[in-house]
């Protein structure tokens, strides 16, 4: 079992379809093979399989040739968001403990670890490929995908071939991918909504076009570039659709090619959704709902009867043969599903301990409706949804806490109208510091969509009687600022 083999039967069946596209170049099936084979052949002349390799490129072509590689040799990929802080960075490296870290040119300044870096440029060109990819058992690892820690540091969820497999043909069975769909893809890599862009994909023979970043920001250009690409699918998170809905950015572009969109990640707000399904009447919605830890494990197929009605936005029904339950106690959804992850992998091991009884517990308060479909209500937790990142509010103040200026500092949430949440930090510092003693060393050092949106400086934090951080206490003061 292999998450591309798929991939490669359609190299063999349809080697001069399109396979990828972005703004610099467009690759064939059959040129995405023969690319990635020196990479493929370096790993397996190294004895890679098994082992983990990560990436540090762009979102794009390269990067996706890159992981076709890796696994092809049986290898696992850990995708790098190279935008982030150094130190973030070389965290996440020293505990996955990867074989090399992959990229194109010199060495980086960040990687504190120069010997791990490998230059794919200086790979020798071949004109053949693997006809079938390294064999790998099916809870063989595929990927490592690092997201936000509650003990204050990233995590690595690490997905097998089973899971990734499981979800990728639950996706492409039903949502009818075909070979002459046309995939946007904008989700990053570290993102697991790019296992849906990738895999669902390839194995379909269908064709990924890898939008501009850029074209987030401006809804009028990212319209435009979906018209003109004639994109039939389109799975990204709700802050974003709703951005363009309010900027009525598919007033004036038709999107006549757009049969199917998805989304996950973070509440849909039932006006933006509204809104949405207004302006592009003939596309399909679908709300799909599950952490990374068990990708999708429910969705929704928008009904917009119900969506008129104002009901609220349900996540569904079971999803990739999920089995799904309620604890009675607190309401909390649990997880059983083919999509289950592995474990955290943490320094270069892999920990299985947070799986109990091959149940995952997501954290997630939820209920039935009279349609015996599942409900969200938010977190049991602290945790938050950013743009569609999963964001630990613990390890935002682990960071500023650990600044000599800080005594103390409490982290919660926001609603945001673009993002869905923002951090907020409230901070007692020390005496003779003032705030932007800090501001720099926190953008220094956590992503930018973990970056507070807005800091206040307290004499003390409210506390409860047990001496806790009264949060509750907190979101108060943060509206009356």
């Amino acid at each position: 079992m292999n998450l591309i083999s798929g991939f490669i039967k359609q190299c063999l069946a349809s080697p001069e379809r399109l396979a990828f596209t972005d703004e610099e170049k467009q690759l064939t099936y059959e040129q995405v093979a023969q690319t990635c084979q020196p990479f493929t052949d370096f790993l397996n002349m190294h004895h890679c399989a098994g082992q983990c390799i990560a990436l540090a490129i762009e979102r794009g072509i390269d990067a996706a040739q890159a992981i076709v590689s890796i696994l092809t040799a049986g290898a696992c990929y850990l995708p790098l968001d190279i935008k982030n802080p150094a130190s973030r960075l070389n965290y996440i490296i020293d505990d996955a403990q990867p074989r090399y870290v992959a990229g194109h040119g010199a060495c980086p300044d960040w990687l504190a670890n120069q010997e791990l870096w490998l230059d794919l440029h200086q790979l020798q060109p071949t004109l053949s490929f693997s006809a079938e990819p390294n064999d790998t058992e099916p809870e063989a690892l595929a990927a490592i995908l690092y997201t936000s820690g509650s003990t204050g540091t990233p995590k690595g969820v690490a997905l097998s071939h089973r899971a990734t497999l499981s979800f990728a043909e639950w996706a492409r069975s039903t949502f009818a991918i075909a070979p002459e769909d046309r995939i946007a893809s904008l989700a990053p890599f570290h993102f697991d909504l790019s296992v849906f862009d990738l895999f669902s994909s390839l194995s379909a023979g269908a064709s990924v076009h890898f939008m501009p970043a850029a074209l987030s920001l401006a809804p009028s250009k990212l319209t435009a570039w979906l018209n003109q690409n004639a994109i039939t699918c389109w799975y990204t998170v709700p802050s974003l659709l709703s951005f363009i809905a309010l900027k009525g950015a598919l007033t004036t572009t038709p999107l006549s090619n757009l049969k199917t969109i998805l989304f996950a990640g973070e509440v849909f707000p039932t006006p933006q959704l509204i809104k949405l399904v207004e302006q592009l009447p003939t596309t399909e919605f679908f709300n799909l709902y599950g952490p990374t830890e068990t990708n999708v494990c429910s969705y929704w197929p928008v009904d917009r009867f119900r969506l008129r009605a104002n009901q609220a936005i349900p996540i569904g029904i079971p999803a990739c043969n999920a089995l799904l339950k309620i604890d009675e106690a607190t309401g909390e959804l649990l997880v059983q599903s083919p999509n289950n992850f592995s474990g955290y992998w943490q320094q270069g091991k892999l920990d299985r301990s947070p799986l109990r009884n091959g149940w995952h517990h997501t954290g997630d308060k939820v209920s039935r409706n009279e349609q015996n479909e599942y409900c969200y209500h938010g977190r049991l937790d602290r945790m938050l949804k950013c743009s569609g990142y999963r964001v630990e509010p613990a390890e935002i103040e682990a960071t500023i806490n650990r600044l000599p200026e800080v005594m103390h500092c409490a982290v919660l949430g926001i609603s945001d109208p673009t993002s869905g949440q923002r951090p907020v930090a409230a901070v007692v510092l020390k005496t003779g510091c003032i705030l932007a003693d800090i501001i720099k060393p926190v953008k220094e050092t956590l992503p930018s969509y973990m970056q507070p949106a807005k800091f206040i400086v307290l004499e003390t934090l409210p506390v409860m009687s047990n001496g806790k951080t009264d949060y509750q206490a907190l979101q108060a003061i943060f509206q009356s600022y």
